[in-house]
């Protein structure tokens, strides 16, 4: 059953795919924001995955986050979230990253529970009207 106070844990490395200067975001090798938000969405999706009905899932709708301090390439980088909110079908996480030295970054991240179907087939239907909008 889905209910505040679940928690999710994933772990990465910073490696040089991850960083700010392949990524695009900078021009350094450090750990990219981007590669941060990634790990922070898919920590709180894969926390509340298996409390979802059949065929449900999770998209992101909303973050707040800050990216606080640098993370060089080759260090671990941890992610920790919790379901604090349940409002319907929207869902609010505290998302949270360390690296080995301490807490890098984080914040409030929003999701929404969706059946995969048809919000698949709503995109496709979307990209479908685009593709045949004549320019």
């Amino acid at each position: 059953m889905l209910k505040t106070g679940i928690r999710g844990y994933q772990t990465i490395l910073s490696t040089e795919e991850r960083s700010a200067k392949v990524l695009g975001s900078g021009t350094l090798e450090v750990f990219a924001t981007p590669a941060m938000i990634a790990l922070l969405e898919k920590t709180a999706q894969d926390s509340v995955a298996p409390y979802l009905e059949e065929g449900d899932g999770t998209v992101g709708i909303r973050l707040d986050i800050t990216h606080d301090a640098p993370t060089p390439l080759g260090m671990q980088v941890r992610c920790e979230s919790e379901l604090v909110e349940i409002d319907g079908r929207r869902l609010v996480f505290q998302v949270d990253a360390y690296d080995e030295t301490g807490r890098i970054g984080g914040g409030r991240h929003e999701r929404f529970i969706v059946h995969n179907e048809r919000f698949q087939a709503k995109a496709d239907k979307k990209r479908n009207r685009a593709e045949n909008t004549p320019t």
